[in-house]
């Protein structure tokens, strides 16, 4: 019956997977963007300090966080979809691994904001330029492990 209904629900679930994942990468792309020009231009206890708290915390708690629940929810119900997925392939592992330290990511980016919550933050805007990059490595893992499928 759950099976059926799946596989009936595929092309809104994979949809619905697409949409939550571009909502996701979208914040996981400008997030540390914004901590970027935060540690750099911005200082401490300012009203500007306030305003781009209250971006970096209103992105994530609003637009990141329902977006990486929603992925894993519809990446799940895929998962569970009859016949979508080759288990003796090692794509599905790629990609798994790949989203895994994606919500690592998130889960660090989230730390760094209460960081400059704090005023504790300590790393330099040459870090999360450099952390910026990592989501670009995992989404080219992802959709070349889902698309071409090289294993």
């Amino acid at each position: 019956m759950i099976a059926e209904f799946l596989a009936s629900a595929y092309p809104w679930t994979k949809s619905l997977h697409v949409i939550s994942v571009i909502t996701w990468m979208a914040g996981l792309f400008y997030l540390p963007r914004l901590f970027v020009y935060h540690a750099e231009k911005v200082g401490t206890g300012n009203d500007t300090d306030a305003l781009f708290q209250t971006m970096e915390y209103k992105l994530l708690r609003f637009i990141m966080n329902p977006a990486m629940i929603s992925t894993w929810v519809f990446g799940l119900c895929l998962i569970f979809t009859p016949g979508i997925i080759d288990w003796s392939m090692v794509w599905p592992y790629a990609k798994a691994a790949a989203v895994i330290a994606m919500t690592w990511f998130h889960h660090w980016l989230g730390k760094r904001r209460k960081d400059f919550e704090a005023g504790t933050n300590t790393r330099t805007g040459r870090t999360y330029r450099l952390m910026n990059e990592l989501p670009t490595v995992l989404m080219l893992v992802i959709v070349i492990s889902v698309i071409a499928r090289p294993f």
